[in-house]
């Protein structure tokens, strides 16, 4: 099921959390074809966390078969854990295992965060500047990824961006690195800026538990919107699809 709340944003749901995987594995692809077609390269930043670890499993199996052009893609990431690169519990090293061993992507156009370094906001303010230097900048100044791809918590975090942060509020720094709370432990996340300016950005979020910041994000209560960081995502010039499962959407009345 499709609804579309203006030309910017498109709501898809599925039935079940692998059907939404499908959806947005085409989304996916086609944003990556478009952006090489167009441009000549994609330049993408990979979600960590539970929910695309399905997708990259699929965009593998469905390799060579589905012709992405993976030679022209440059892979960058949206947030790390402050683990080493081959830690399990990397954002890096889960996309590497599901995904980036299985498709032709030139090693030296996959750029991992170095969250476990000494100086975090040294590493952060180098990733900033590597990405200013290889993903060009809009009429802003800010760098256009052509693709982010975006998962949810419960508590409507995404990247590394959670409630009650000061990320949250961050405005010139495109990488931070900053202690979140409510883990215990550091984080390294792009900020919204660098987000809402992607081209094309795919939120997919699956699971009963994220049923209530769904109904938030697409609710009309900006009071209630406030309490979930996801609700910030809104690309000024870009594609916002998002894509729910039956469960995620349960609260609302996009799916019986």
């Amino acid at each position: 099921m499709t609804t579309e709340s203006n030309t910017e944003r498109r709501v898809l749901v599925e039935p079940t959390a692998a059907e939404a995987t499908e959806v947005a594995a085409e989304l996916f692809k086609t944003a990556v074809c478009d952006s090489v077609g167009e441009r000549g390269k994609c330049r993408l930043a990979l979600a960590g966390g539970t929910t695309p670890h399905a997708l990259y499993q699929l965009l593998a199996e469905q390799w060579p078969a589905a012709e992405v052009p993976w030679p022209d893609v440059e892979v960058f990431f949206g947030d790390e854990r402050n683990v080493p690169q081959d830690d399990i519990e990397s954002n890096y090293g889960m996309a590497q295992r599901t995904l980036l061993d299985h498709v032709p992507v030139p090693p030296h156009q996959i750029h991992p965060m170095s969250a476990d370094a000494e100086d975090l906001d040294a590493a952060a303010a180098d990733y900033e500047q590597m990405i200013r230097h290889i993903v060009p900048a809009g009429s802003d100044g800010i760098p256009k990824f052509d693709l982010v791809l975006l998962g949810m918590g419960g508590d409507g975090h995404t990247a590394s961006l959670f409630p009650d942060t000061e990320a949250l509020h961050e405005r010139s720094r495109l990488v931070v690195s900053h202690f979140v709370q409510v883990l215990g432990r550091h984080r390294m996340t792009v900020t919204f800026p660098l987000i809402n300016a992607g081209r094309n950005v795919i939120l997919m979020v699956t699971g009963d538990d994220k049923a209530e910041a769904v109904a938030a994000l697409l609710g009309d209560d900006p009071q209630r919107k406030k309490r979930f960081p996801a609700a910030a995502v809104q690309p000024a010039e870009g594609k916002l699809f998002l894509v729910l499962d039956a469960d995620a959407a349960r609260l609302t009345d996009l799916y019986p």
